[in-house]
């Protein structure tokens, strides 16, 4: 199944979570938080303003991002949990 985000909506997966930290200690499920960036995966046309004119988004499909704890909708297509954001939602790009 493909899933299109419409105007100025990104659809993101989270990246995996780290299960140790860099001197080797495990971390329990208990203490662990979601991550706070993911992998755009498809980007939808862009923001429509008042006049009608399309301003294309800052992000496209690849682009590595921040985003806020409690942003977007979390959805399940087949069987992966993405998330759907706002591009006022992206608190930046992660740049290699």
């Amino acid at each position: 199944m493909n899933v299109r985000p419409l105007s100025d909506r990104i659809l993101v997966t989270r990246v995996p979570e780290v299960e140790k930290t860099r001197g080797g200690i495990i971390i329990p499920d208990s203490a662990k938080e979601r991550p706070l960036e993911g992998n755009v995966v498809a980007v939808g046309s862009g923001k429509r303003l008042e006049d009608g004119k399309i301003v294309a988004l800052d992000v496209k499909a690849g682009d590595r991002i921040l985003f806020g704890k409690y942003s977007g909708t979390e959805i399940k297509v087949d069987g992966v949990e993405h998330i759907i954001l706002r591009e006022d939602e992206i608190l930046g790009i992660i740049e290699k």
